[in-house]
């Protein structure tokens, strides 16, 4: 189910389209799965993700002379191992296709973009048993600018400001290991709890708004999608990127 949580910000507009730019091969397999991946937040590609910036860490280190250590490892270990707890699905917010994104994700000409709005993905997730969190990633600069503190989760919607062209929304999922009575287990912290990540099955007509077939792609290949659209019962308009469009002068 999709939760509230005072660390994920929603847009305001929950119609507020959202992309995934993936290549052939991965848009049939979520037809053939119906399932949406969540990667595990360390296999994601970015060093920094979960981490904090360096005004936290040394007003930390300051004030604690050292790190502070949490059931027997140090606060930094327990940071890290959080990183196997938290599986990530991410989603380019914007109204229009964007260029730098096709660039961006993908490897040939035979791309796929999948439009969403951020209301039909929360509707989509909802049936989950996994409690989901959806919200805006925010973009500071890593060297000078302070990350709010008290709650765990706010590394993972905070990026460097290296990626904003990302405009990400990210729906994310956080399975901490079962605990019973009081006491931890020493691997608490450390332990892997998502794997390499989660899928999360979805009706595939309630998330896909429509689909875009990646500018320069052969003809062929808006046929073949639109007849693997319908082989799964996929609604979605299919047509071509805006961006194949022929010059007017």
């Amino acid at each position: 189910m999709v939760k509230e949580h005072p660390v994920f910000q929603p847009p305001l507009d929950v119609n507020v389209p959202i992309w995934r730019y993936v290549d052939f091969t991965k848009f049939v397999d979520l037809l053939e799965r119906k399932t949406l991946f969540f990667s595990r937040s360390d296999l994601l590609g970015d060093p920094f993700e979960g981490s904090k910036p360096k005004v936290n860490v040394d007003e930390r280190t300051r004030r604690f002379e050292g790190m502070r250590r949490i059931c027997g490892i140090s606060e930094n270990d327990a940071a890290r191992g959080l990183l196997r707890k938290v599986a990530v699905n991410c989603w380019h917010m914007n109204r229009h296709e964007s260029a730098a994104m096709w660039k961006l994700y993908l490897k040939s000409d035979e791309g796929i973009a999948i439009r969403s709005t951020v209301g039909r993905l929360k509707a989509a997730l909802e049936p989950s048993n996994d409690e989901i969190y959806v919200g805006v990633v925010r973009y500071i600069d890593f060297e000078t600018e302070w990350l709010p503190e008290g709650n765990a989760l706010y590394p993972f919607v905070h990026k460097r400001k290296g990626f904003a062209h990302e405009q990400e929304l990210r729906a994310v999922i956080v399975r901490h290991p079962k605990v019973e009575g009081m006491i931890l287990p020493p691997d608490f912290f450390t332990c892997d709890t998502v794997g390499e990540g989660i899928r999360v099955e979805v009706d595939l007509n309630t998330l896909i708004e429509a689909v875009r077939i990646a500018p320069g792609s052969p003809s062929w290949l808006t046929d073949l999608v639109s007849a693997i659209c319908r082989r799964y019962d996929l609604h979605a308009e299919i047509r071509e990127s805006a961006l194949s469009q022929e010059p007017v002068y």
